[in-house]
C-alpha cells in the first residue's frame, strides 16, 4: 500500500509539473489563460473494523482549472488588433463550427473577410439600414475592396456676409456681366465671387462660383449669378439666370426674387443642367438663409455642400462598443457592423480546443451573445492585444514546489524499498 501511495504522489507531481510547463510554454501566447492543477486525498473504503483514523491512500488530480483572469492588456500598429478588457469571448467561426477565443490578433483573408491566425472568420452583429444591428443573428465580418459610391451634390449652403458700404460695379449697367470677362477687369463688373466644387451623379468634380452684384445698394439688394464649369445656372425653365437677394435694415437677410417675380424665402432651386460627361443633369438648391448684409468686409463663413466623389477603403476603425466603420478617401464611411461577444454561466467548464480558443460544453452552460459594454460584457479596444495572464516569477515558484513534491514522494519510495529489503533479509 505504501509503495501505491507514493506512486500517486508521483503521478500528481508529474502532472502538476506538466500543467506549469505548459504555462511557463505559453507565457507570450496572445489570450493564453494559464490553468491549475486541483489535488484531492484518496481514502481506502473498505471497513476495517479498527477505530480512528485510518491512514490515506495517495493523492488523485481532482481538475485542472482555466484561469480567467484578465491579461495585460498591450497596443499595436493595427486597428484589427482587438483585445477585450473584461468579460467575454470573441465568436469566431470555421465553416459552420463556432469557437471562443480571446486572442484577438485578426486580419484579412484574400476575400476580405477577417480571420484570426487559424483562418477562422470573426463574427459580428449586421448593420440594419437605420444605423441600428440586428442582434438577432450573427455573420461573419468582410471589408468591402471596392470604392464607395460618388453621390451627386443636392445642396449648396454659402453662409457669407456682404459689405453693405459696396457700390455698384461702373461696367454693371452698360455691360452684362459674362464669365469671359472676369478674368480681364473683375472690380468693373461684380462686387464679389465665391466658389466651391460640387459633385456629378459620377463623381466628378466642377466648380461652382458665384457672383454677387450691389445692383440696388440704397434698396439693400444684391444680384446673384451662378456658373458651374462655365455653364449658368437657370431657374424657371430658363427664364431667369439671376435672383434678387433683399436684406432689411439690420442687415439680416429677406426674401430672394427673380425677374420673373417668383418669390422664395430663402432656397433657390436651379433648373437641372446637363453636363455633357454621360452623367445624370445636376440639379442643385442653393440655401441662403444665413446671409447678412453688414458693414466691414466680404467674408465666407462657410461654404458646404452634400455631394461627393468615389473613393477607396483607406482604414478600418472599431470603437470600445465594437462598432466596425470603414474609412474611404472621400470623407464618408460605412457601417459594417458590431462585433459580437459571447460570455458563458460556467467559463471553467469550456473545453480546450487548441489555438488558443475554447469550446462550448453541457457543463459551461449556452453561450450568452451580446454587444460590448453592454449587461456585464466587457469593454473592446481596437489596436491592441490581451497578453497571456501567465506570472512567470509565480509559475518558476510553482515549478519548484512540484519537483519537490516529486523528489519527496520518489525518496518514500525508496524508503520503503529499503524498509521491505530488511525485512525479506531477516533470516
Amino acid at each position: 500500500m505504501s509503495f501505491r501511495t507514493s506512486l500517486s504522489g508521483l503521478d500528481a507531481a508529474s502532472t502538476d509539473l506538466s500543467v506549469v510547463g505548459n504555462n511557463i510554454a505559453n507565457s507570450a501566447t496572445t489570450g493564453f489563460k494559464e490553468s491549475r492543477v486541483e489535488f484531492v486525498d484518496v481514502f481506502a473504503t473498505t471497513f476495517t473494523g479498527v477505530s480512528g483514523n485510518t491512514p490515506g491512500s495517495g493523492v488523485r488530480v481532482a481538475s485542472i482549472s482555466q484561469q480567467f483572469s484578465q491579461g495585460n492588456i498591450e497596443f499595436t500598429t493595427s486597428n484589427l488588433d482587438l483585445a477585450i478588457n473584461g468579460e467575454g469571448f470573441f465568436v469566431v467561426d470555421d465553416d459552420g463550427a463556432q469557437s471562443f477565443t480571446r486572442a484577438g490578433s485578426f486580419t484579412t483573408d484574400r476575400e476580405g473577410f477577417v480571420v484570426d491566425s487559424s483562418g477562422r472568420a470573426l463574427q459580428i452583429f449586421p448593420p440594419n439600414n437605420n444605423g441600428t444591428f440586428n442582434t438577432g443573428a450573427i455573420s461573419s465580418l468582410e471589408l468591402s475592396t471596392g470604392d464607395s459610391a460618388p453621390a451627386a451634390t443636392e445642396n449648396v449652403v454659402p453662409t457669407i456676409n456682404l459689405n453693405a458700404q459696396e457700390t455698384i460695379p461702373s461696367r454693371y449697367t452698360t455691360f452684362p456681366i459674362d464669365p469671359s470677362e472676369f478674368s480681364i477687369i473683375d472690380a468693373d463688373t461684380f462686387n464679389h465671387s465665391t466658389s466651391t466644387t460640387v459633385y456629378d451623379s459620377l463623381g466628378n468634380g466642377s466648380p461652382a462660383t458665384m457672383y454677387y452684384v450691389a445692383s440696388d445698394p440704397s434698396a439693400n439688394e444684391w444680384q446673384v449669378y451662378t456658373y458651374v464649369d462655365g455653364n449658368e445656372l437657370t431657374m424657371n425653365a430658363g427664364a431667369d439666370n439671376f435672383f434678387t437677394m433683399t436684406f432689411d435694415g439690420l442687415g439680416s437677410f429677406q426674401d430672394i426674387t427673380t425677374t420673373t417675380g417668383t418669390t422664395a424665402s430663402s432656397i433657390v432651386p436651379f433648373d437641372g443642367l446637363t453636363l455633357g460627361n454621360g452623367a445624370s443633369a445636376l440639379a442643385l438648391s442653393f440655401d441662403y438663409s444665413d446671409t447678412t448684409q453688414y458693414g466691414g468686409g466680404f467674408a465666407v463663413n462657410g461654404l458646404s455642400q452634400d455631394g461627393f466623389a468615389s473613393g477607396r477603403l483607406s482604414g478600418i476603425e472599431i470603437d470600445q462598443t465594437g462598432v466596425v466603420f470603414a474609412r474611404y478617401t472621400n470623407g464618408q464611411s460605412d457601417l459594417l457592423g458590431q462585433v459580437a461577444l459571447a460570455t458563458f454561466p460556467n467559463t471553467q467548464g469550456l473545453r480546450q480546443l487548441g489555438d488558443t480558443s475554447w469550446g462550448e460544453t453541457f457543463t459551461s452552460g449556452d453561450k450568452i451573445i451580446g454587444a460590448a459594454g453592454t449587461a456585464g460584457f466587457g469593454s473592446i479596444q481596437s489596436g491592441a492585444l490581451e497578453a497571456s495572464n501567465v506570472d512567470i516569477a509565480t509559475q518558476l515558484v510553482n515549478l519548484i514546489t512540484s519537483q519537490r513534491n516529486f523528489q519527496a514522494n520518489a525518496q518514500a519510495i525508496s524508503t520503503q524499498d529499503t524498509i521491505q529489503q530488511a525485512i525479506i533479509n531477516i533470516r
